[in-house]
């Protein structure tokens, strides 16, 4: 058998041995726009191969080899499953959707934003999430980008009560768990680094100034209240990301870095007490 590990530039690096199924019928791509980059019938070089390659082109890498997956990724379409850029679309009503997905325990698939798998806990938050399908009542769907972060997280951060807010695709988390998932994706300053060495590289540091930066943030916000007011998460989190990566350059051209402005942000706020009050926390005044 031989596996080919694909690329589909801008997206992702992955493997199969079914290119037509795999990359056209199921992620929805043509032939000229994905390219192979590596063929063997070696599943160990593969494996290794494609964790490399990711690294290689800065894309998300795969937690478990390739070889360590196959046996589940060969049980796809038991459910004949339909996967887009943006949804998964299961063949049956809501109704009858927990039952089809627990005889499929174990099941996974690959998506733009990261590989969705089912275990017990997945399947209850594809139900508390799952969308009826506007034109055909034998089918609904759920968000890839929520779903994926979901399946991201180590099963002990999984709390999914909090995850059944839909407005935009499920990703809608309560101020605890928001922290606790957040350290569990090992967020780290690197980003950071990246961000400001595109920076460098684009004249930003050179020729730029803090009043172009604000009125970028500014133009950046309003971007963001627009999406909030659409319910259009592909622009909430292109806004948010579009802001750190704009309030981390105007730091860096104050003088300062982005991190260190959050750390004593944080050592300010971490000894504030206060309550909510209208959807706001208001400090308690000495």
């Amino acid at each position: 058998m031989t596996y080919c590990i694909y690329h589909i530039p801008g997206k992702k690096i992955g493997v199969t041995n079914n290119l037509e199924d795999r990359v056209t019928r199921q992620q929805g791509y043509t032939e000229d726009e994905y390219e192979v980059l590596d063929m063997s019938d070696d599943i160990s070089y593969i494996s290794h191969r494609e964790i490399e390659l990711q690294k290689q082109f800065g894309y998300k890498v795969d937690q478990k080899l390739y070889k360590n997956l196959k046996p589940n990724k060969e049980k796809l379409n038991h459910m004949n499953i339909n996967v887009t850029e943006q949804t998964t679309t299961f063949p049956c009503p809501v109704n009858k959707l927990k039952g089809r997905l627990m005889d499929e325990l174990g099941m996974s698939w690959d998506t733009d934003h990261g590989e969705c798998r089912l275990d017990p806990q997945s399947v209850q938050w594809i139900v508390k999430n799952v969308k009826p399908s506007m034109y055909n009542n034998e089918r609904c769907y759920v968000y890839n980008k929520a779903f994926a972060k979901y399946c991201d997280m180590p099963s002990n951060h999984r709390v999914e009560d909090k995850y059944c807010d839909t407005r935009f695709g499920g990703l809608q988390f309560s101020g605890k768990n928001r922290t606790q998932s957040d350290a569990s994706h090992g967020r780290s300053d690197v980003r950071f680094d990246k961000i400001r060495e595109w920076a460098d590289e684009r004249g930003i540091y050179d020729k730029g100034d803090t009043k172009t930066q604000y009125l970028k943030l500014m133009e950046e916000a309003g971007e963001l209240g627009r999406a909030i007011l659409k319910h259009d998460e592909d622009e909430f989190v292109d806004a948010i990301g579009d802001m750190v990566v704009v309030l981390t350059n105007l730091a860096e051209l104050g003088g300062v870095s982005i991190e260190h402005c959050v750390d004593e942000a944080y050592a300010v706020i971490s000894k504030r007490t206060g309550k909510m009050q209208n959807g706001t926390f208001v400090k308690d005044t000495l």
